[in-house]
């Protein structure tokens, strides 16, 4: 098959014959089998996908138009789920489920003609930066396989970045999309929060969630938004606020005025190669005519340890429902008191970094600490709102790294959980405020890895989100993937 820049002019090509859907999923197909070695699907929907290839191929034929996705080849995280198909978030204690219906987000992708072609490896319940905390094994970073492809969402990264599917859905609950995006050179989009209905995402902390993106270039990554976008009855938290068309003008562009976090590009924990190459992308968008202004940022060391009370409080709540009772892993002991057997079913069931966090977000919700974690955590929230917000009310967007360092090597930091959290310390900014944010490829370190930089504007303006990222896109020529 002959490899379409984008979706568009793969579409264009479908319609004048020059390929097919079955083509096309046949190719997909054995790249997905030639690279299996990377581990990122878990699932992969051959039968099923090839049959909706040939149901669309024959609406061609008949002179039919499909839909805005049509035969888009799509993989999805294991957290979304999709009736009649396996669903685990990458854990034991779902092994074996079956979804009894399909998120609002997979319903649309399949209303808009598109083939779902699999399920991809993630963090267990997308708990974790490198992807090594699946039970179904880590995935491998196909640029380096020494390296992690970040996480948790780094089968969607791989599939995309390794040409496994055309676009991925991931969520992004502190950078679990634009992370691994980073870390495989590929353009990962987290839109504000509610913008997207989570309605059959499988929650990790509620009030962060968010599905997101992955694509190789902005135009895609805006088609899927385009689609699953949207007011939704079953989620409340869904904005009603209209859906632009983000296609009509992602070209735009003009003189803005860009803040970047001074806190950010002086941390200690930023690499000095990288830092070299957001100051070098500053001074290109002088040059252009715009404004690029320093702005500080005094929250930035407090960022990681609210997000980490909050998120892991949420955790606690909406994971106690796993209790091999009603459902999940249920341990084969016999003739236990139900008390132990909750503990012994759970205790099998999740994996070490989720119980980790589990029992953190129980301890900081517990009598007696509640008030000095949980209560302080939610201030800090407030605060960092309320300068995001008085920063985005003079600036059309803040540019700041999507990560510290380019994608490391696997185990590297496994033993240092303090280090691996920190490593989230640009992006988890976005889910605190729920804000929109993006990570599109900036360089190449000499390392040999990529590593992009990270675009946030205001809630629900997406569409200059875009066309800001795909002017930098556009600035920064490197090679994808």
């Amino acid at each position: 098959m002959t490899e379409y820049s984008t979706i568009a002019f793969y579409q264009e090509a479908l319609y004048a014959g020059k390929v097919s859907c079955e083509i096309t999923v046949q190719h997909y197909l054995q790249r997905i089998e030639q690279f299996r070695h990377l581990n990122a699907f878990i699932e992969v929907y051959a039968n099923e996908a090839l049959e909706r290839a040939r149901e669309l191929d024959r609406k061609i034929q008949a002179g039919e138009q499909l839909g805005a996705l049509g035969g888009v080849v799509i993989g999805i995280k294991d957290v979304l789920c999709y009736k009649d198909h396996k669903v685990s978030a990458a854990s034991h204690i779902l092994e074996g489920f079956t979804s009894l219906y399909s998120a609002t987000a997979i319903e649309r992708l399949l209303a808009a003609d598109a083939i779902i072609i699999g399920n991809l490896n993630c963090d267990e319940f997308a708990m974790g930066s490198t992807n090594e905390n699946s039970t179904y094994g880590k995935v491998l970073n196909a640029l380096d396989t020494t390296r992690v492809p970040g996480g948790s969402s780094g089968g969607s990264a791989v599939a995309v970045q390794a040409d496994l599917c055309q676009v991925s859905l991931g969520s992004d609950t502190g950078g679990s999309v634009r992370q691994p995006a980073d870390f495989c050179g590929i353009v990962g989009l987290k839109p504000t929060y509610g913008r997207i209905s989570r309605h059959g995402l499988i929650a990790y902390a509620s009030s962060f969630d968010q599905i997101g993106i992955f694509g190789k270039n902005v135009a895609d990554v805006g088609a899927v938004l385009q689609v699953i976008a949207g007011p939704d009855e079953y989620d409340s938290t869904a904005s009603q606020k209209e859906v632009p068309n983000y296609l009509t003008n992602l070209s735009h562009n003009k003189p803005r005025k860009y803040a970047y976090l001074y806190d950010a590009l002086h941390h200690d924990g930023l690499d000095a190669e990288m830092k070299a190459g957001f100051e070098s992308l500053f001074e290109k968008l002088s040059d252009e005519g715009n404004t690029v202004t320093g702005v500080p940022f005094e929250y930035l060391d407090y960022i990681v340890p609210a997000y980490y009370v909050l998120t892991t409080a949420e955790a606690s709540s909406n994971l106690s429902r796993y209790d091999g009772v009603k459902f999940g892993h249920r341990t084969a002991l016999e003739n236990l008191e139900l008390n132990d057997f909750y503990k012994k079913s759970r205790s099998e069931g999740f994996g070490k970094e989720v119980k980790k966090r589990i029992l953190l977000g129980t301890f900081v919700l517990s009598a007696g600490y509640y008030d000095a974690y949980y209560s302080k955590a939610q201030q800090v929230r407030r605060l960092v709102v309320e300068k995001l917000q008085a920063i985005l009310s003079e600036y059309d967007a803040i540019l700041l790294p999507t990560v510290p360092t380019t994608a490391f090597k696997i185990g590297e930091k496994m033993d240092d959980p303090i280090a691996m959290y920190l490593a989230d310390i640009y992006t988890v900014l976005a889910n605190l405020t729920g804000v929109p944010a993006i990570s599109v490829p900036l360089h190449r370190h000499s390392n040999g890895m990529p590593y992009g930089v990270q675009i946030i504007t205001k809630k629900f303006d997406e569409e200059q989100l875009l066309q800001i990222a795909n002017n930098v896109l556009q600035m920064q020529p490197v090679s994808i993937g």
